[in-house]
């Protein structure tokens, strides 16, 4: 019997596109994606922004950040930003794959980096940009209780639908609204690694999961792009 990560470590290196995105035209930002094993589960590590930032306050997401200047590519960008926000050192990280980027409100390409890292890892939120570190049950983003979804129209006059879920921390006695690109690559992250229907709707080919993801962010990209060149 293969182990929960070694299924999902198979699983995610089918669904890796390297840099095959990196050369898009659009600014970039890395988020990481950090899995873990607690009794057997896969669980996924997220973070609340701080309410002294001026971008998002408060709001629930991944480790990351922009690119800058040092940064080698996306997974360098992603493993600085989780050094700097939560204290985890690139080293314990297992990085395993990169997914299918989104683009986010402000135009950047965000690539999720997926890794795995130990359950003993204690967290060190920087306070100028983390206000709580908290983890929830991967299998979460396919079975949720507590669930929404939102019409909306991308910048770029896209229709999708904005997953929106609200997770119970028993850990901190604190309700976590998470929703947007976050839930968006939590959801993807999901279907890929258990290959199962979700129990609600989703904007993909769940029997092809690889090009209707691909497909997607192309018409996503495409739509941002004959914006722009109607502005100019």
């Amino acid at each position: 019997r293969k182990s929960v990560k070694e299924k999902a470590r198979l699983r995610l290196r089918e669904f890796d596109v390297g840099d095959k995105f990196s050369r898009l035209p659009l600014p970039k930002a890395s988020v990481l994606l950090p899995l873990m094993v607690r009794k057997g589960k896969l669980h996924l590590l997220l973070t609340v922004r701080s309410m002294q930032l001026r971008r998002s306050p408060g709001q629930v997401c991944f480790p990351g950040g922009k690119s800058e200047a040092i940064d080698k590519d996306e997974i360098d960008t992603a493993l600085r930003e989780a050094k700097e926000e939560v204290g985890l050192q690139p080293e314990k990280v297992e990085v395993i794959c990169r997914l299918v980027p989104g683009i986010d409100k402000m135009n950047h390409l965000v690539t999720p980096v997926v890794g795995f890292i130990e359950d003993t890892f204690q967290a060190i939120p920087n306070p100028d940009e983390v206000s709580n570190v908290f983890v929830v049950p991967l299998e979460y983003f396919i079975k949720p209780l507590n669930y929404k979804t939102l019409p909306y129209k991308t910048s770029s006059g896209y229709f999708s639908r904005m997953h929106c879920f609200t997770y119970d921390d028993h850990e901190h006695k604190k309700s976590f609204e998470i929703w947007g690109l976050t839930a968006h690559f939590a959801v993807f992250l999901a279907l890929v690694i258990f290959g199962k229907r979700p129990t609600f709707e989703v904007d993909y080919d769940l029997d092809n999961l690889i090009s209707s993801s691909e497909n997607n962010f192309m018409n996503l990209y495409a739509s941002l792009h004959e914006r722009e060149k109607s502005n100019l």
